[in-house]
């Protein structure tokens, strides 16, 4: 069995299948998705309706899935908007539409009552967070950061906002004794990456978004039980380019 984690999706359901085919993903082993499978790509229902169909697939929650929770009334009536409900929910709707729901609306557009029920529903059961061990390894897997962070905060203390809105600092080793793992921020946007748009791995910290949805982007995604030697080293499949070996630092 391996255990892989892969970064925010948003719609990019070929490179989602692609992805999944180079790492020999089989029922043997088990996948979490770090949040943000909707928007902006061109398939995201058709995407999060791939994962729903993989029952050793756990997703955590990202802030544009909670943003579309947060539009659910508007969802089931996408055809019969009212004026007035427009400017009671004006927030929540130009928030997400800010954010690339257009693809996501128009595929949601196309289904029925009973499928916007089961995508909405299995929306829900995204985990704000996700603790691991593998091979004797702590990782902790949010989506965004940990907002308002102190040491002595339990991970069960932070809100949801603070998991999937914030964004960590990656100069700043959070924890000596596990790994942080997040998406929400493309790695090219991480100063201290050396190698912007691939993985970031450093203090302790692993970045998976490396902007699938940009035109230089890919979905990258890592195996935490691979090793290297004594380096501690891990092996990374990315999307359309060869793999390659990152290090611990």
């Amino acid at each position: 069995m391996s255990t892989y984690v892969i970064g925010d999706v948003h719609g990019e359901f070929n490179q989602l299948l692609e992805l999944l085919n180079s790492m020999d993903f089989s029922s043997k082993d088990w996948l979490y998705v770090m949040g943000d499978v909707i928007d902006k790509g061109e398939h995201p229902i058709k995407s999060l309706q791939l994962l729903m169909g993989l029952p050793n697939c756990t997703c955590l929650m990202g802030n544009h899935e909670l943003m579309m929770l947060n539009n659910r009334d508007m969802i089931y009536n996408l055809d019969n908007l009212s004026t007035e409900f427009i400017e009671n929910n004006c927030f929540d709707i130009l928030d997400w539409l800010n954010n690339g729901a257009e693809s996501t609306l128009c595929e949601l557009s196309e289904l029925s009552l009973d499928e916007k029920n089961k995508i909405l529903d299995y929306g829900e059961k995204f985990k704000p967070y996700v603790e691991l061990n593998i091979n004797s390894v702590d990782y902790l897997l949010v989506h965004g950061g940990l907002g308002n962070f102190s040491v002595e905060k339990s991970i069960a203390d932070y809100s949801l906002e603070e998991l999937v809105w914030d964004r960590p600092d990656y100069s700043k080793k959070y924890f000596s004794n596990k790994i942080l793992v997040t998406g929400h921020t493309p790695t090219q946007r991480i100063k201290e990456n050396t190698l912007p748009g691939y993985i970031f791995i450093g203090n302790n910290h692993i970045a998976l978004d490396c902007g699938a949805f940009s035109p230089k982007g890919k979905l990258a995604g890592i195996c935490l039980e691979t090793r290297y030697s004594a380096e501690r080293r891990r092996t990374t499949w990315m999307y359309g380019s060869s793999s390659r070996s990152m290090s611990w630092h």
